[in-house]
């Protein structure tokens, strides 16, 4: 399935945002680097997973893989009336944290249906170095509903973006982009569980080259 079938006005939105702000801030003000961007399918539902240490990450992954990318956002965002319909044509959808939040995951298979890439935190929140340690089967559990494949992604040098104040700072920042998994075969737990570790590897490996 491919990207047509995003909504046009989100779409404008955009890529206006992408290359009026994004798109310059992570090459000049962030000098960013970008590896393995030949491995993401640019049409199709997809899986990204990522590491989590700012809240620029959502922003970084999807100008690096060039294409939208839905993310879950905390659902206080939405309680925000001007922030609620802005997030909401970027293809932002609500999630309750800390708890099984069934809303969520069929918000995220609407867009895996309609042929967007879903992201998706692997240890569902912010860690203080990047590096997973405590990895949740979400990403897995959707991956083998939806029967798409998954995309290890490692963001390096984001968690010194927001120390010291709200204004970013000029940190070097660094996109490595693993290869495809597949989707499981079944949605059994020893299966997701598997699945979960390995994206882990991958992403921590990707980690571990730095710079």
């Amino acid at each position: 399935m491919s990207q047509s079938r995003e909504p046009s006005v989100s779409l404008l939105l955009y890529h206006a945002f992408k290359w009026s702000v994004v798109s310059p801030m992570f090459h000049v003000y962030f000098k960013g680097r970008i590896y393995g961007a030949e491995n993401v399918p640019q049409t199709g539902p997809l899986v990204v997973v990522s590491n989590h240490a700012s809240n620029y990450d959502p922003p970084i992954v999807s100008n690096c893989v060039r294409r939208p990318v839905a993310y879950m956002a905390k659902e206080e965002l939405f309680k925000i009336p001007v922030l609620n319909k802005a997030i909401q044509l970027y293809g932002a959808y609500p999630v309750s944290r800390g708890s099984a939040d069934r809303t969520a995951i069929r918000a995220a298979m609407k867009y895996l249906d309609d042929g967007w890439a879903v992201g998706i935190f692997l240890q569902g929140t912010r860690t203080p170095d990047g590096r997973i340690t405590d990895p949740k089967r979400g990403a897995a559990l959707i991956a083998a509903k939806a029967k798409v494949p998954l995309l290890p992604i490692c963001l390096w040098g984001t968690q010194a973006i927001e120390q010291q104040g709200s204004i970013p700072r000029p940190v070097p920042v660094t996109v490595r982009i693993g290869k495809l998994i597949d989707a499981p075969n079944s949605d059994e737990k020893e299966e997701l569980e598997a699945l979960t570790q390995e994206c882990t590897a991958a992403i921590n490996m990707l980690h571990d080259l730095g710079r």
